[in-house]
This record gives structure tokens, sequence and C-alpha cells, in this order.
């Protein structure tokens, strides 16, 4: 014969167990996090913008008292074309401008360092993992633009401007407007090549995975056509096909890249 007491606690409904709340990932963590206010972090940041100039200006001074040196390396690839100062002082601004890019090259190891001592305490540990290899592959993809663009894209676009008015001028070029070319296109060139950086960056942080990317590759091959020809001042086809072909390579293979990660 069932009791009352055997009936309550028939009817009476099972309590479920507590679930544990998970534990943080110790991947999302802060290692030695510390509390700074709005004024220290503008300090911060003042000095490290300081150092990073003047690296660059130690840079560029050093560049300069070897500046001749590099505007013949610079002028090598214009075989032919002799070079005029049409002002007075035009190519000693000209050196100025040339040893302040190469002083940025110089002090980019320098200026690395900073912005990385400046974002990484901000940084969980998951997100300090992706710290080297992205200032490790953005720079060496940078260096590989100038490379790109030194053997290959320069020399192609000069000899469309050579060519064309062979037989009408006589090839003599404004030093100033030659070295704003070819800045532009060696600049342009390396942060061309940042892209699988940035690819593997969106991939990494989740917000864009492979599949996403590669879907909208009509869209990226319209852009490196229009980039092609933003970035190269020639007309000829040859000079923007191997820019935008770079573009397309390094996206594809951002690509794989991301897919190899698993996202």
């Amino acid at each position: 014969m069932t009791t009352s007491r055997e009936l309550e606690s028939a009817t009476t409904p099972l309590t479920q167990p507590e679930i544990e709340p998970l534990e943080n990932d110790p991947l999302d963590e802060l290692p030695g996090e510390v509390e700074m206010s709005l004024f220290e972090h503008l300090e911060e940041l003042r000095l490290r913008i300081f150092y990073s100039l003047i690296s660059v200006v130690i840079g560029a001074i050093a560049c300069f008292a070897a500046v001749k040196p590099i505007v013949q390396l610079l002028e090598a690839p214009a075989q032919g074309v002799k070079f005029l100062q049409l002002a007075p002082g035009e190519f000693f601004f000209v050196s100025i401008k040339v040893a302040g890019y190469c002083g940025i090259l110089v002090a980019s190891p320098v200026i690395l360092y900073q912005v990385v001592r400046f974002i990484l305490p901000g940084l969980t540990l998951r997100e300090r993992r992706l710290l080297a290899p992205v200032v490790f592959g953005s720079s060496i993809l940078f260096f590989a633009g100038l490379v790109f663009a030194y053997v290959a894209l320069i020399p192609a676009a000069l000899k469309f401007f050579i060519n064309y008015g062979a037989d009408v001028v006589e090839q003599s070029w404004s030093i100033e407007k030659y070295f704003e070319l070819i800045l532009l296109l060696l600049f342009g060139s390396g942060l061309t090549f940042q892209i699988p950086v940035i690819q593997m960056l969106l991939g990494a942080l989740g917000i864009v995975s492979s599949s996403q990317m590669l879907s909208g590759w009509r869209y990226v091959m319209i852009g490196s056509v229009v980039l092609g020809a933003i970035l190269t001042p020639s007309t000829d086809p040859l000079t923007q096909s191997l820019l935008a072909g770079a573009v397309l390579f390094l996206y594809f293979g951002g690509i794989g890249l991301v897919k190899l990660t698993g996202k």
C-alpha cells in the first residue's frame, strides 16, 4: 500500500542539477593587465610616436649621407634616359625626399617595435599568438613588393614611356618627376603586398571565412584592374596587368593560407 510520503515524492518533479558555469578560456585573458587612465594612454602614445620619429630622422640622416649611390640605384631601370635639373636646388630637394623614404624603411623595425609595445597590453594571449607571424609576414611581403616593383613593374612602365616617344622626342626627364613616379610605384606595391596579411587577420578573428573570400572573386578581379590602373601611371596593358596579376595571386594565395588554418 502506497503511503502519502511516497505519493508526494512520486508527484514532485525532479530538479535539474545546477550547471557549473564554464570557466573562461585562458587564451582570452589579458596577462598582466594594468589599469591606465586616458592621460596615461595618451602619454604612452606620445612617447612611442616620439621614439619612432627620432628613428626615422636618424635613418634619414644616415641615408642622406649616402644618397648619391641610392639615387644611382633607383635611376638604373631608366636605361638611355638623361635626367635634368630644371630648377635650382631640384636635385637637393629630391635627395631629401629619397633620404626620407629610405629613412622610413631603415627605421621600420623600430617603428614596428614601438607599435607592438603600445598595443601589446591590450591583447589577449590568443591575439598575441598572431602578433609575431603578422609582423614577420607583413615585413617580408612589404620588401617583396619593393623587389617586385623594382625588378618587374618599374622597368615595364619605363620601357613603355621610352619607346612611346623614342622617334619623336629626346628622352630627357625631370629628376623630380622621375622620382615621384618611382617612389609611388615602390611604396604602392609594398602596400599592395599586404593583402594576405589582412586576409589572415580577418580569418583568424573569425570576421571573414575562406569560403566568403572565394565567393567574392569577381569583385576582386574588378578591383585589381582598377588598382592597377591607379598605381601604374602608364596606359599600356602590360604594366597594369603585372600589378593586377600580382594582386590576384596574393589574394588567392591568402585564401589558401586562411583555408590551411581551418577558417
